[in-house]
């Protein structure tokens, strides 16, 4: 009879999570500093995400540590829904390949929420370069082993792996010169410092636009449609090499199922407007849902391919 009635209990208490959540602000960290591609997700659905929970949703951004603060104080936080972070998919499978994360595992700390965008990155050089596609900037890199440099935003991040990996596929040498952010890389892209670099479109896009940085390729399986006058890679003699860096929203592990099923839903439907689809795109991103299984199985399913180009590659933690 005990039994029974603590069962009953857990019963009662499961939908009552729901009913009560969220009762107080949800914030959602962003371990990276404003203007990248983690900070637009999170802010991308904050204020929408906010109207249907019926509480303020704050995005803060606490970086450092190459991601870990960020993540760290989420995974600290008490698992009832009122603190999230957006993780991108270069520190959550990349980076454990490379060197792994303090005191975390992504795939053990972390419970999936909802994936929120996917986007195809941009290969870019600065404009002195007489480049304008992908094939000649790997006939120059040829030319010059060693002497031009790319940026990423650290050990692990898309940015580094993925051109780590065009390097295996085309033969080139370039130098790894590691940023801890979106911006003071863009920085020294546009001053000439850096020659080569790939990101998401969003912190980039303008500068493209007004001809600062240089696009060369996109690495989406089709044309980018805010860049569209840019081949994607298969139209530059590379097939099969999908770098998309993606983002997706995630709870503290423990984290109650209800509360967590209302969160995929309320997110689903911020995804599916259609003012949230049109500024992702503008932005050139896309605002794309998928739930927390999918996301789980993409966790796991690119973080043992970059522990494989790890491997190859060579690389080792600075």
């Amino acid at each position: 009879m005990i039994r029974a009635a603590l069962t009953g209990l857990v019963l009662l208490a499961a939908p009552a999570a729901a009913q009560e959540y969220p009762s107080r602000p949800v914030t959602i960290i962003v371990a990276s500093p404003a203007g990248g591609g983690t900070d637009f997700s999170a802010r991308l659905i904050a204020e929408p995400l906010a109207q249907r929970l019926g509480q303020p949703v704050v995005v803060e951004n606490r970086a450092g540590g190459n991601g870990s603060i960020g993540l760290l104080a989420t995974a600290r936080a008490r698992p009832d829904g009122h603190t999230l972070t957006v993780g991108y998919s270069g520190t959550m499978t990349g980076r454990p390949a490379v060197e792994g994360i303090a005191d975390l595992d992504p795939q053990k700390d972390f419970v999936p929420i909802a994936l929120l965008t996917d986007t195809p990155q941009v290969m870019m050089v600065h404009p002195s370069l007489p480049v304008r596609t992908l094939a000649e900037f790997v006939t120059y890199a040829k030319a010059r082993p060693g002497q031009l440099n790319y940026a990423s935003a650290g050990n692990g991040s898309l940015h580094h792996l993925g051109t780590e990996l065009l390097k295996l596929r085309t033969g080139i040498d370039l130098v790894h010169v590691p940023y801890r952010g979106t911006g003071e890389t863009v920085s020294d892209l546009i001053a000439g410092r850096i020659q080569f670099y790939m990101n998401s479109p969003p912190p980039v896009i303008g500068f493209i636009r007004d001809g600062r940085l240089r696009a060369i390729a996109t690495t989406g399986p089709e044309r980018h449609p805010a860049l569209p006058d840019v081949p994607n890679l298969r139209e530059s003699g590379i097939e099969d090499m999908p770098i998309n860096v993606w983002y997706a929203l995630y709870a503290p592990a423990r984290t109650p199922a209800p509360v967590l099923e209302r969160l995929t839903r309320e997110v689903r439907a911020v995804l599916a407007d259609g003012e949230v689809r049109r500024r992702a795109q503008e932005a050139g991103t896309f605002a794309t849902f998928a739930p927390p299984e999918a996301v789980a199985a993409r966790l796991g399913r690119e973080t043992a391919a970059w522990f494989a180009v790890v491997k190859a590659a060579g690389i080792r933690p600075d």
